[in-house]
């Protein structure tokens, strides 16, 4: 059983920044395509930022510039570092990998930005 664990969010005023870490359990994490995902409230899921396992990256349009995705393999883990904060971009973040069938989502962390 895949177990995610997100963790790093918090409130930050706009301009700020913060690093989310997601520790992923019960995979083999290096070959599997990682991707942060936000849910803002009344909104869908939407994918922000992925990576392959061999380290390419893509970006949404809203978060390109700003937003970071990096993993590293012997921990088990995905980053997201995020700079020039948005109020727009307060939502709950959550990682899976980037597939089809999605693993069982963790609980998220929680990003608020204040204006």
């Amino acid at each position: 059983q895949v177990q995610l664990v997100e963790s790093g969010g918090g409130l930050v005023q706009a301009g700020g920044s913060l690093r989310l870490s997601c520790a992923v359990s019960g995979s083999i994490f290096s070959i599997n395509a990682m991707g942060w995902y936000r849910q803002a409230p009344g909104k869908q899921r939407d994918l922000v930022a992925g990576i392959t396992s061999g380290g390419t990256t893509n970006y949404a349009d809203s978060v390109k510039g700003r937003f970071t995705i990096s993993r590293d393999n012997a921990k088990n883990t995905v980053y997201l570092q995020m700079i020039s904060l948005k109020p727009e971009d307060t939502a709950v973040y959550y990682c899976n990998q980037v597939h089809l069938y999605a693993w069982p989502w963790g609980r998220g962390t929680q990003v608020t930005v204040s204006s």
